[in-house]
């Protein structure tokens, strides 16, 4: 939770189910995320609403009775957005903001939102922009009083500024001349890509905010945006690494996220070819996150989607000098021992066990063992080099100490 409170920040509150499949304590898991993700977007959290539904309101997703709390919290303190963790339907939308009168925002439009803040480059500002444009038109009736977005803020930058004449042929039209301009883009990316020559590729993927800018940074002696926010990074950085005197390109790739929404993926399927077209996958997870694990099965989750999951991969567990962990008193013999219980070395020897040697344990920010890193690294590297050229293989000691 973040606590304090400034002006800054425009005022929000947020809305969780639970039902069969999202229990009381996944739900505040989600929440605390989803909180990140509004304070990443330029919001700061007032209050935390959430409702057991088995079966949502196919009206305004939740209760009648919660909307009338929702609805007088909203007036009493001037809140400018509410934001639901699970997809609105458009119907939905309309209905909650004709009842509450503000923004209504849902955790996709949100991360949309996010991505438009931090697009840089013509590539990236084109991929969201094709993803917000499909979100949008199915929410195009009666939506246009919402659209003219004079307030700002969150959820109101990309295509939403343009001019109101918008309707659905022409974002139909807008979204097929963007789909040509990306596919002309890809042409010029595979192309760039092919050009590479013979090098071997590694690519840093993982959960959003897992430190992988900052490991790209340190071992790449470069100079990539890395910030304690949710998607600090959207545009693939390629750089040239050289371990030893065995050179290969190492790629930092846009954060996953849970509930990722299916149009990022779609029209960000070229900035993951850097992923599929890769010879070796860093797996870097944040050991410190409560939900590591979780965050592991959402990154083979769309692994598994772009069909790289049977990729050769090296799971990095980073932030190993913020891990903490609860003890237990040995005369307790109420609490039953969980993860959250464990110290890394017994993280180890869990499932962590079967992964062997290809587990790797580091902090980037410190610098604690990247030693053990690079060395591994450069084995595995080294490795595919000789498969590939294996009458190169003389140019390479055995070790990298040798150096």
């Amino acid at each position: 939770m973040l606590e304090k409170k400034t002006t800054d920040y425009e005022k929000a509150v947020l809305i969780g189910i639970m039902n069969r499949e999202q229990t009381e304590e996944k739900v505040a898991e989600y929440l605390d995320e989803l909180e990140f993700l509004t304070y990443t977007a330029g919001g700061e959290v007032y209050k935390r609403f959430t409702q057991r539904m088995d079966v949502p309101n196919p009206k305004t997703l939740i209760g009648s009775g919660k909307m009338q709390e929702v609805e007088a919290y909203v007036e009493a303190n001037d809140i400018g957005s509410v934001i639901f963790d699970d997809e609105l339907t458009p119907a939905q939308q309309r209905n909650i903001e004709k009842q509450l009168r503000c923004k209504i925002i849902d955790r996709t439009s949100l991360i949309l939102d996010i991505f438009a803040q931090r697009a840089q480059t013509s590539y990236a500002r084109t991929q969201v922009e094709l993803a917000q444009y499909e979100y949008l038109l199915p929410r195009l009736t009666g939506l246009w009083t919402h659209l003219e977005r004079q307030k700002g803020g969150i959820g109101m930058r990309g295509p939403g500024e343009t001019e109101i004449e918008t309707d659905r042929r022409i974002v139909r039209d807008r979204i097929s001349l963007l789909k040509k301009k990306l596919l002309k883009i890809d042409r010029q990316m595979e192309t760039q890509r092919g050009n590479r020559g013979a090098l071997v590729r590694v690519a840093l993927v993982g959960y959003t905010n897992v430190g992988k800018s900052t490991l790209m940074n340190v071992v790449s002696k470069s100079d990539v945006f890395a910030e304690n926010k949710l998607f600090a990074t959207l545009d693939t950085t390629v750089r040239k690494v050289v371990i030893g005197n065995l050179p290969f390109l190492l790629s930092d790739t846009v954060g996953f996220i849970r509930k990722l929404p299916t149009q990022l993926v779609e029209s960000f399927k070229s900035t993951l070819d850097e992923v599929r077209e890769a010879d070796l996958l860093l797996h870097i997870v944040d050991i410190s996150h409560p939900q590591f694990e979780e965050h592991i099965d959402s990154v083979n989750k769309i692994l598994d989607e772009i069909k790289s999951a049977d990729k050769k991969t090296i799971m990095v567990f980073n932030k190993i000098d913020q891990y903490t962990h609860e003890t237990i008193d040995d005369d307790d013999l109420v609490t039953e021992k969980t993860g959250k219980h464990f110290t890394i070395e017994e993280w180890k020897k869990t499932w962590m066990q079967k992964v062997g040697d290809r587990a790797l344990f580091i902090s980037a920010l410190n610098k604690e063992n990247l030693d053990e890193f690079r060395k591994r690294v450069y084995d595995e590297v080294r490795d595919i080099h000789v498969t590939r050229f294996p009458y190169n293989n003389f140019l390479y000691p055995e070790h990298l100490d040798e150096y």
